[in-house]
């Protein structure tokens, strides 16, 4: 059996397509979320309980933030994690496409089994998380330091060549084991919302059928109602039992906490010891509310610009049909 006619690309690849898709998600994310993100990092490496309630808590640490830096201190280390959530995004959906499709034969639109959907989001997620660790170490360390502070990094730059000069270039991979422990995180992730969105289009199709219109899956998508609802589900899952490794993560990465956290064992021993199970959850529900917004937003935005690439790209090919066509 030959393949099914493939989904027109606006790029040279839909590889590209989903790329750039995912890249612009993880910049629009980024710039909505930043001051979460760094609220996270500080409840994450910290190890004291908050004496407050969560809604409470968040809103007095972003306050306090607010008085004592200023705006740009809810948005300090917003460039290494823009470079950071948008190359991992954009990297990430590259890969995953790319292996997608060699699992497929060559057919981007056969659907996947779920044993496949998960070795490819693993694989695609191991690579990226190991090209994107340096950003990310530098985005914990300037999230833990006020840029005042003497030993702050002035910015991406400065840390990369700070962390290349004081600790060698494998100073910049800090933290990368554990990163990959988090693979599991997208790989749940993804395929959770892979098959929830292949039976929304399936139900989508039935519904056309019945009522007698013609479905064309390569110009149609789901509503963005539908999208927040898969993202935030197949999020839960992938959160529920993968969310300790980014506390210890975090913790190894501080560079203020090296002697409290130096190891792994260490840091999860000492973790246990003091703080016992709920020390493994520390932030998770800062994590929640920046998480699950932020997951439904870059969703959503990867969505709507993959179908808005794809669409293009099909007019592009209609009228470069009728110019090939007219007398």
């Amino acid at each position: 059996m030959g393949i099914a006619p493939q989904p027109p690309s606006f790029f040279p690849t839909t590889a590209l397509d989903h790329a750039a898709a995912g890249l612009g998600a993880g910049v629009v994310t980024t710039l909505c979320m930043n001051p979460l993100d760094l609220l996270k990092i500080k409840l994450q490496v910290a190890t004291q309980n908050p004496s407050t309630s969560l809604g409470k808590h968040i809103w007095v640490s972003l306050k306090d933030i607010q008085q004592t830096q200023g705006w740009r201190g809810l948005y300090r280390g917003l460039v290494p994690n823009i470079a950071g959530n948008a190359s991992s995004w954009g990297l990430y959906f590259l890969f995953y496409n790319m292996l997608k499709k060699r699992a497929s034969g060559g057919d981007i639109t056969k659907p996947l089994s779920a044993p496949e959907y998960l070795l490819c989001s693993a694989q695609a997620s191991a690579v990226t998380a190991i090209m994107t660790n340096p950003l990310w170490l530098v985005r914990v360390r300037m999230f833990t330091t006020e840029a005042s502070s003497q030993n702050a990094y002035r910015g991406l730059w400065d840390g990369l060549r700070t962390i290349v000069r004081k600790e060698g270039p494998l100073g910049l991979f800090r933290g990368t084991s554990l990163a990959l422990v988090g693979v599991s995180n997208g790989a749940i992730q993804f395929v959770v919302y892979e098959k929830m969105k292949t039976w929304g289009f399936e139900r989508k199709r039935r519904q056309y059928e019945r009522a007698g219109r013609p479905y064309n899956r390569e110009s149609d998508k789901l509503s963005n109602f539908s999208y927040t609802v898969m993202s935030i589900t197949s999020k839960l899952a992938a959160l529920s039992v993968t969310y300790p490794y980014q506390v210890v993560r975090s913790r190894i990465q501080n560079d203020a906490q090296a002697s409290l956290f130096p190891t792994i064992p260490a840091t999860i021993k000492r973790t246990w010891a003091l703080e016992g199970t709920r020390g493994f959850f520390r932030g998770l529900g800062t994590n929640l509310v920046r998480v699950l917004p932020g997951t439904c937003i870059t969703f959503v935005v990867y969505e709507n610009l993959a179908w808005l690439l794809r669409t293009t790209a099909k007019e592009r090919e209609g009228r470069a049909d009728e110019l090939a066509n007219d007398p």
